[in-house]
């Protein structure tokens, strides 16, 4: 069943706004022109690049890559060069993390759900359930090259901590073959620009509060980017509490629980996306000890407890 999808362009001042929805996530991207047709242009070319990422990707569409290589139990799956690129930045991020980030976790959905608005507990998992997914999950197991990948039996693997990012700087490098008109996309919080805004000024981008539904509403922190791109990480909308401790989505794949004592949420800035997304993930990773990891980075972040 093909699934339906629309694009909304509007009219700003100095720009043409288009919407759409991917992901799971509202999208947007801002061309500062008035040029309608160019605009549109960048439209199509930005939502058909990630709806085919999603396509492609997403472990819940049967017919896609992810999926088919996700049901394989254990047969050798053909795979093309940007899966395999896709690949060996999973494993470099397996790598840098020590194991803490491993696609192969995508499995302990199947036990974990954080998709409870009021983030109170249902159906909270057992040490038991977890551990038996555990045995589940380990990318050293998965063998790969540019050709084929070989998935062991009941392993599962998850794109969705590196998709959108991906996503994200796809986008830029296809809207800068169009045209050098500022373009800014965002894919749910997921950022980047081609550059500054026209007269060399900075995009002012808002970072929502992570107590935004909360009472007394809470002010969004607004930053100036001029170049590259903004990546956030965080429980605000996906966690659970239980017994008075607070459980985000992001899960520790060495040992199949949430993080906990990790900040609400991170914003990190960097050259591209897809490294602003995993430095965001890897520190909320480190727990109580994720600004100290940032800040050996030496890049620029900002931490909400």
């Amino acid at each position: 069943m093909q699934k339906k999808r629309t694009l909304k362009l509007s009219n700003q001042k100095d720009s043409h706004n288009i919407s759409f929805n991917a992901m799971a996530s509202p999208c947007e991207v801002i061309v500062q022109t008035q040029n309608k047709r160019l605009a549109e242009q960048v439209a199509q070319c930005v939502s058909r690049e990630v709806w085919r990422i999603e396509d492609k990707n997403s472990r819940y569409d049967s017919r896609s890559l992810c999926s088919q290589i996700n049901t394989s139990a254990g047969k050798k799956i053909a795979i093309d060069e940007e899966t395999f690129l896709l690949l060996n930045f999973a494993d470099q991020c397996y790598q840098l993390s020590e194991g803490l980030f491993d696609i192969s976790s995508g499995v302990l959905r199947k036990v974990w759900s954080f998709d409870s608005a009021s983030g109170e507990y249902q159906n909270f998992p057992s040490e038991t359930e977890v551990n038996k997914l555990l045995g589940c999950v380990d990318w050293q197991r998965v063998v790969y090259d540019r050709q084929n990948i070989t998935l062991p039996l009941n392993m599962e693997l998850d794109f969705g901590g590196i998709g959108k990012e991906y996503a994200v700087d796809r986008c830029i490098l296809l809207a800068k073959q169009i045209t050098d008109e500022p373009i800014l996309v965002n894919l749910g919080g997921d950022l980047a620009v081609t550059g500054p805004r026209l007269n060399n000024q900075a995009w002012q981008v808002a970072i929502e509060h992570p107590d935004n539904d909360a009472l007394g509403q809470p002010q969004d922190m607004i930053v100036a980017l001029n170049h590259g791109a903004l990546a956030t990480s965080g429980d605000a909308r996906r966690y659970l509490i239980k017994e008075g401790i607070r459980y985000g989505h992001v899960l520790n794949a060495k040992t199949g629980w949430p993080i906990i004592h990790a900040p609400r949420s991170i914003t990190t800035v960097a050259p591209q996306c897809i490294q602003a997304g995993i430095l965001a993930t890897l520190a909320l990773l480190q727990g109580e000890h994720a600004e100290q990891f940032l800040t050996e980075q030496d890049i620029t972040f900002w931490a909400r407890r």
